[in-house]
């Protein structure tokens, strides 16, 4: 009964923050969510006393046996959760660790209870402070006490799992084949001065583990939507020297702000997707009650803000779809032009629908090239006609002015369909600094598109950026591709009502990813010039991802922005892959994706997480 009333107690709570439409959306997806039961695969994925004592033994052998400071601030820490939280790290596999705990609660009684629970462990280390400096404060003087070389940030009431330490200097680089079978591509090791890991909640009578948190790896977008990273991020001291600890006025969002500052400076930010941090949820604790800490969340705008400051970004923040959740939109500087190029094929009505959604655009600096690719039927000679005010010749280049005053061109590809070569052909055509590939069954959806687009791919260190595509019947078609899924690469929530948000709203915020799908993207010329354009042994599939990871290798970004949204139709210019010519194609560019890319393959997608299924394309957890 308690438990039935403390959800029902939350339900409510929830209704009232979000608003009965949001909630029912909400309550949809719990419902209808097909996943993994946590708890015994939490069970089957946490270290048994045979490993830990492996891992004791193996990180003896270690030359560099580094001294790990956890760091912790208490204030009126009750005895029974300080108990559970100075267990969890006595329990290391690790053994080379201090516990520094500076306590602000003003009286004796927490002391007390250390004391008594340390007993003459002089790894447990203790200060008081004469008046409570809030967690940012505390935070700090627990770093000042810190002998270690390597310092790691726990709640008081939180706990770690028993393998966190071994694993967290693992990820770092200090001894990784050993520790997670993971060998770096080149096959040198490179010391990381940042890292962090998965994390789940637990209830807190320390009974129950739920709402597990798998991670991408290092995601500055993601990052500056949602504090992802959060719990347990650890840093070696040098660098939390050089960013200079923990700013009390980001009190509430002290970790987000260290976080941004920490990662902005490493030479290299480490993940280790294990689930090795457990996150106490109780009524008060932003863990289970948002609504308890909004302060928490102005602190983290700010502290997003303080971020793009640093790095001359100019951009606003608001909060986005849920508490904890933020839409950074950034400023479009100047007016550059853009190249909007649509491949085509008949289908006359689907290309006007197209065309006159472009028109609705606030960003009026574009040109749109249409590849004509072997029409037959009349009713596209007569669109073509009435957009360039030309006779038809499909030996000839049609130019026009289209009644917004963009211009408008239409070249010919004669060659067989091959959307790479196609796109490629009508990019030499182009002028624009930035390149749109939109396909002709594209009806775009909000009118700011454009800036939304330019304001990512801008940036330094974008190259793409993918839009949120639905289908007619309002269901999710693109919002994001992984490599991996189905085999080869997916789609990330296809089927799905639009208005879902997802798993940790993925459907809904601006994030990394590997790829994002051709049928509407931007890209920077020079990067589509760099990197060879599309490649054109990829006739039909896969292309967009090859093309991608092609900028994702010279070091840039890929960006999905949902906040550019559009209607797909679904090629309809294209056919299905229905004849054995189709299908012998379709292996060979599956083949030449396996072996192109094969690490994404072996190592997984490092957007994505590889505790999550490869079989569904909704984050599921990966099955038994």
């Amino acid at each position: 009964m308690k438990v039935l009333f403390y959800r029902i107690k939350k339900g409510f709570r929830y209704l009232k923050h979000y608003g009965p439409r949001k909630f029912m959306v909400r309550l949809r997806e719990r419902l209808r969510s097909d996943k993994v039961a946590y708890g015994p695969w939490l069970r089957k994925h946490t270290v048994d006393d045979e490993a830990w004592k492996r891992q004791r033994e193996d990180c003896a052998s270690w030359k560099n046996r580094p001294l790990f400071s956890v760091c912790v601030p208490l204030y009126r820490t009750p005895k029974d959760v300080l108990a559970h939280m100075l267990e969890s790290v006595r329990a290391q596999s690790y053994d080379n660790w201090e516990l520094c705990l500076a306590d602000g609660t003003g009286d004796s009684s927490v002391e007390d209870a250390v004391r008594e629970l340390a007993g003459d462990d002089k790894r447990i280390r203790y200060i008081r402070i004469e008046e409570n400096k809030g967690i940012a404060g505390n935070t700090n003087a627990a770093i000042k006490m810190s002998s270690g070389e390597w310092l790691g940030f726990l709640d008081h009431d939180d706990i770690l799992a028993r393998d966190c330490l071994y694993e967290v200097l693992a990820a770092a680089g200090l001894n990784p084949v050993k520790a997670s079978g993971v060998i770096p591509k080149d096959g040198q090791w490179r010391e990381a001065d940042a890292v962090y890991t998965d994390e789940d909640k637990i209830s807190y009578d320390g009974k129950k583990y739920f709402q597990p948190h798998f991670k991408p790896d290092y995601s500055i977008d993601l990052l500056r939507s949602n504090n992802y990273i959060t719990h347990f991020f650890a840093v070696k001291k040098s660098l939390a020297d050089k960013v200079g600890g923990f700013r009390g006025e980001f009190d509430g969002a002290q970790d987000y702000d260290f976080i941004f500052r920490c990662t902005r400076m490493a030479k290299s930010v480490a993940h280790m997707p294990r689930i090795l941090y457990h996150w106490r949820a109780s009524a008060n604790s932003t863990a289970d009650n948002p609504e308890s800490k909004k302060y928490a969340f102005e602190a983290g705008r700010r502290a997003i803000e303080a971020d793009l400051e640093a790095r001359g970004l100019r951009a606003s923040v608001e909060e986005s779809v849920d508490y904890g959740f933020y839409r950074v939109k950034y400023e479009v500087s100047g007016e550059p032009l853009v190249s909007i190029i649509i491949p085509n094929k008949d289908e006359a009505d689907t290309l006007c629908k197209c065309i006159d959604s472009i028109q609705k655009s606030t960003y009026t600096n574009y040109e749109i090239i249409i590849v004509e690719n072997n029409s037959v039927t009349p009713e596209i000679t007569e669109y073509y006609e009435k957009l360039t005010g030309q006779k038809y010749d499909a030996d000839k280049q049609l130019s026009g002015k289209l009644p917004c005053g963009a211009s408008v061109r239409i070249v010919t590809w004669k060659g067989a369909f091959n959307y790479s070569a196609i796109n490629n052909f009508g990019s030499r055509y182009a002028k624009g600094e930035y390149l749109v590939l939109l396909n002709n069954d594209i009806e775009l959806i909000n009118r700011e598109w454009l800036e939304e687009f330019l304001g990512c791919c801008q940036r330094e260190e974008t190259a793409i950026v993918g839009a949120k595509l639905i289908y007619p019947d309002e269901t999710i078609q693109h919002a994001g591709i992984v490599v991996g899924i189905g085999g080869i690469a997916g789609n990330m929530f296809v089927n799905l009502p639009s208005d879902f948000e997802g798993y940790m709203h993925k459907a809904s915020v601006q994030l990394n990813c590997s790829a994002v799908t051709a049928a509407c993207l931007m890209i920077k010329s020079e990067v589509f010039r760099e990197v060879g354009g599309l490649t054109e042994e990829l006739e039909v599939a896969f292309n967009d991802v090859d093309l991608c990871l092609k900028a994702r290798e010279k070091g840039f970004l890929v960006v999905y922005n949902p906040k550019v949204l559009a209607y797909h139709y679904e090629s309809k210019s294209r056919g299905h892959e229905d004849s054995p010519e189709k299908l012998a194609r379709f292996d060979r560019e599956i083949a030449y994706i396996r072996n192109r890319w094969q690490e994404y393959f072996t190592d997984g997608d490092p957007f994505y997480n590889r505790n999550l299924s490869l079989k569904k394309q909704d984050y599921s957890i990966k099955e038994i």
